[in-house]
């Protein structure tokens, strides 16, 4: 698989930091994002067949059969209030686990993964699971540097990682005696082969 970073052998591990963790200068950026509480909302896109985000200008989300005038850009759109969600905080940019979002609809989901995979963090929480998006690009993520980051280490405590998801089944097995499973899915080319 090509890619640009190169291990080369006799060298250190390349720092892995900025594939695990969004940097200062990217949390302020998110911080300053436009944001209003009652407004913001997200309206499927028939273009891209995902979502867009715009202002509440008219209309009632809580009810469902309500029509909903959204302004996005210079554009105005009508759509029931079944089909818009709401849009979380700037402090939920690039959430590490998506559990933890205040409005969890797919287009926040499909947001998240995206901001998150777009800084190099390919690697995203959803409650137990842990989701990876393929980059098509090699990453220092499999590399013995980063394999000590995680070791003896909870899931909560490190950034997330199929490693950390492994870390913790390993533990529980040594702790309970008991067998452990992992399943890895995804479609042909979607980077199992990688993570095991």
């Amino acid at each position: 698989m090509p890619g640009h970073i190169k291990l080369v052998k006799g060298l250190a591990d390349p720092d892995p930091t900025e594939f695990l963790v969004p940097s200062i200068e990217c949390k302020r950026a998110d911080q300053a994002k436009v944001y209003d509480t009652k407004k913001s909302v997200w309206i499927p896109d028939p273009k891209t067949e995902g979502y867009r985000e715009g202002l509440l200008e008219s209309g009632d989300l809580e009810d469902p059969a309500s029509k909903c005038l959204v302004v996005v850009g210079h554009e105005k759109f009508t759509h029931k209030a079944s089909e818009v969600g709401k849009v979380n905080p700037p402090k939920f940019e690039k959430c590490e686990d998506m559990v933890n979002l205040t409005f969890l609809n797919d287009a926040s989901v499909f947001w998240n993964l995206k901001t998150r995979y777009q800084a190099k963090m390919i690697h995203t929480y959803s409650g137990l699971f842990v989701v990876v998006v393929n980059p098509y690009k090699r990453y220092p993520l499999y590399t013995h540097r980063v394999c000590k980051i995680y070791l003896g280490k909870r899931r909560n405590e490190v950034p997330p990682h199929l490693w950390a998801i492994a870390e913790t089944a390993y533990r529980n097995m040594l702790q309970t005696k008991k067998d452990n499973a992992m399943l890895i899915t995804g479609e042909s080319g979607a980077g199992k082969t990688e993570n095991t």
